[in-house]
């Protein structure tokens, strides 16, 4: 039905028109009285064997829905729903800002990839913090991926970003730093260790800060802190900052980004007219794959390593997981499969992990 209403409707809509219009009805669905229950009832994972314990929390599958889906916090609830284990909000920056000019997201059916250069367009931090604040019913694991203002100059990137994290510190179950976007003005520049350093532990300290201060009730629990990296880095740059990762006592790394690079896409007046911005989705599979297996080679066990980039099928999945991930995200994977795919993934990789006589609480055996 999906495949039905996609090529009858939205991809004859501007993406990112039809990208608004599809999370709207998901919304809605989740939203009639009963429907958030029904979806869950039939589509959230409640295998055991894809349980998975990381960060200290407890995800219900290895599938997570990436940022830069539901910018703003407006529908974990209902993506949870559908059978992600997780949901990663975001990109959110410190003050609200309008992103870039449209067109900024270009489809590229054919090679299941996508365009965009959206320039994290959001409604900021606090708003996002106070729509995941007012969530009701069943919370889903919620990561908050936080971003530069582009109007914060570069020398105030620290404090624009620590600002970001005290925000949203009290609603967050982890928090990403993404320093890795193509599409704010030297932001990948803030990867180099010199810059990154200074940046994760002002961002740092403001979560621990905003722990501290939250002395009614229970006692706060720490938040998780990762950071998520481009695939255009070379090796030894990957590998500074896996070091410095450690070093800092960061628990985890996103790996990867959208890319720069345009492999992979075979018509190249499709490319001139989409311009500038970073590609996902399928193309990207090769290089994501790579840049996860160093990163495991350099950290061992001592990070959690959240996989993303051209995950389409639960064997895409389960290969991530075997090479060094703890979870697993998609994006683009969920635009081209409907919403039926999350679920389509996780008992995928169910399958696959039975028959191989593991849990996601073993797997780690599948990669001796």
């Amino acid at each position: 039905m999906y495949r039905v209403l996609y090529a009858a409707v939205l991809r004859r809509l501007p993406p990112e028109t039809a990208h608004a219009a599809g999370f709207w009805l998901i919304r809605a669905a989740a939203g009639v009285p009963g429907g958030a229950w029904v979806l869950r009832r039939f589509l959230a994972p409640r295998d055991p064997v894809l349980r998975v314990r990381a960060l200290g929390l407890d995800f219900p599958g290895p599938l997570g829905l990436a940022a830069g889906f539901d910018k703003d916090g407006r529908g974990a609830g209902a993506l949870a729903a559908l059978g992600f284990g997780f949901v990663e909000v975001g990109t959110v920056t410190a003050r609200p800002q309008p992103g870039n000019p449209r067109p900024r997201m270009f489809r590229f059916s054919s090679e299941r990839a996508l365009v965009n250069r959206m320039g994290f367009n959001n409604s900021g931090a606090a708003e996002a913090a106070a729509r995941l604040r007012a969530i009701r019913g069943p919370r889903p694991v919620i990561g908050v991926n936080i971003g530069k203002t582009r109007a914060a100059p570069e020398d105030q990137a620290a404090a624009d970003y620590a600002a970001s994290a005290r925000l949203v510190a009290g609603v967050a179950d982890y928090v990403v730093v993404n320093v890795s976007s193509p599409n704010t003005p030297g932001l990948r520049d803030l990867q180099a260790t010199e810059r990154l350093r200074p940046l994760l532990l002002a961002v740092r300290k403001e979560l621990d800060a905003a722990v501290a201060e939250r002395r009614a009730g229970p006692p706060a629990r720490r938040v998780p802190l990762l950071v998520k990296i481009a695939p255009d880095l070379a090796d030894a740059d990957i590998d500074a900052i896996a070091d410095l990762a450690m070093d800092l006592g960061l628990d985890g790394i996103v790996a990867v980004n959208t890319t720069v690079s345009r492999e992979g896409l075979r018509d190249p007046a499709a490319v001139a007219a989409a311009g500038p911005g970073g590609m996902s989705g399928a193309p990207l599979k090769a290089r994501a794959l790579a840049v996860l297996r160093r990163l495991r080679a350099r950290t061992g066990d001592r990070l959690v390593l959240i996989a993303a980039g051209g995950i389409e099928t639960a064997d895409d999945a389960w290969e991530r997981l075997a090479a060094g991930a703890t979870l697993v995200q998609a994006y683009t994977g969920f635009i081209y499969g409907g919403p039926l795919w999350p679920h389509r993934v996780q008992a995928g990789v169910a399958r696959r992990a039975r028959a191989a006589g593991l849990s996601m609480a073993n797997v780690s055996e599948s990669r001796r």
